[in-house]
């Protein structure tokens, strides 16, 4: 087993490698890793058994079980890394939760706009000695990414997503409804991007936000949206805050990495604080010496990582099946 470690489970009650430099909108100094924006490491191997469909409008990468619909199964809400649902790993990566027993669907939450792959292209990268010229270039091309990056997340708004979202969960549980009724409600799992979506899909989000059954809180004088999922499961979030955890209301796991500046020890351990205090069902499990980015399918030449990334679908699929 990968030496991670098990931080906390409360019942009941990178390596920076490939971090691309530059601020972004919600954690100053990190922003997104070539390991979320490209299919990196090497595509794994086989190919992917699902297919590009359509649910309320909106593209979706769609993948069951084999023995789907004779045998029950569960709905499973899988939100990608920005490289979004034409990605082979994240397709693969959807592919491993289907032959477990779940009806997997990936919609495309960035609406026809993932990151380029040609963003962080390692074939622009000069040789390991370059010249003061080549130095000069690079210098801009990283300024060019960043700005890029940061361009992209911009328009990536929680305001834009969480409505796209609402429209795929609401349309699926319609087509799906088996599925829905076997688990008693939607899961969802999230890798780098969609890791912060899944915390806000379990939080119960003010109603200008998020459009679903409403809430009446009664002390604030606001109408709220009840969460969207029954449990979550997230490996690398990137940019959640302290509140997005805060805003919690179903069981979640988090298989994490050390020393991750788009997911920073100090707000993982402040939301654990909470989550722990509140007696919320969580655990939390940290990889050290793995890149931001590991547990998405791909090959590795780090035997390590290789673990590491078992470990983390182990870890994930194991809490969606308990809940």
């Amino acid at each position: 087993m990968a030496e991670h470690e098990v931080a906390t489970r409360a019942p009941e009650s990178d390596a920076q490698d490939g971090l691309v430099a530059g601020d972004t909108p919600a954690q100053e100094g990190a922003s997104m890793g070539e390991h979320c924006v490209t299919d990196r490491p090497t595509p794994a191997t086989g190919a992917p058994t699902g297919e590009i469909s359509k649910i309320a409008d909106v593209d979706v990468y769609i993948t069951k079980p084999s023995d789907y619909p004779h045998l029950p199964s569960k709905l499973l809400l899988f939100l990608s890394n920005a490289t979004g649902i034409h990605s082979k790993n994240n397709q693969l990566q959807a592919d491993k939760y289907a032959s477990e027993g779940f009806v997997v669907v990936m919609p495309d939450q960035f609406a026809g706009d993932p990151l380029q792959k040609n963003v962080t292209d390692p074939n622009t990268t000069p040789d390991s000695n370059p010249s003061m010229i080549e130095k000069v270039k690079m210098g801009l091309a990283d300024t060019a990414k960043s700005f890029m990056i940061d361009m992209w997340l911009a328009r990536q708004s929680q305001e834009k997503v969480i409505p796209l979202l609402h429209k795929v969960i609401e349309g699926a549980k319609d087509e799906f409804a088996d599925a829905v009724a076997n688990g008693d409600g939607v899961y969802a799992v999230g890798y780098c991007f969609g890791g912060r979506y899944v915390l806000l899909l379990g939080s119960e989000l003010p109603d200008t936000v998020a459009k679903g059954q409403a809430l009446r809180d009664e002390e604030k004088g606001v109408v709220k949206c009840a969460p969207q999922i029954k449990a979550g499961a997230i490996a690398h979030g990137t940019l959640i805050t302290k509140e997005d955890i805060e805003g919690l209301k179903v069981p979640i796991t988090m298989a994490c990495t050390e020393n991750d500046q788009l997911f920073p020890d100090d707000v993982r351990a402040e939301g654990q604080k909470y989550l722990v205090d509140s007696g919320m069902e969580h655990e939390i499990q940290v990889f050290p010496g793995v890149p931001h980015g590991f547990a998405v399918v791909g090959e590795y030449d780090d035997a390590k990582i290789m673990e590491a990334q078992r470990a983390a679908f182990e870890q994930m699929l194991s809490w969606l099946k308990s809940h």
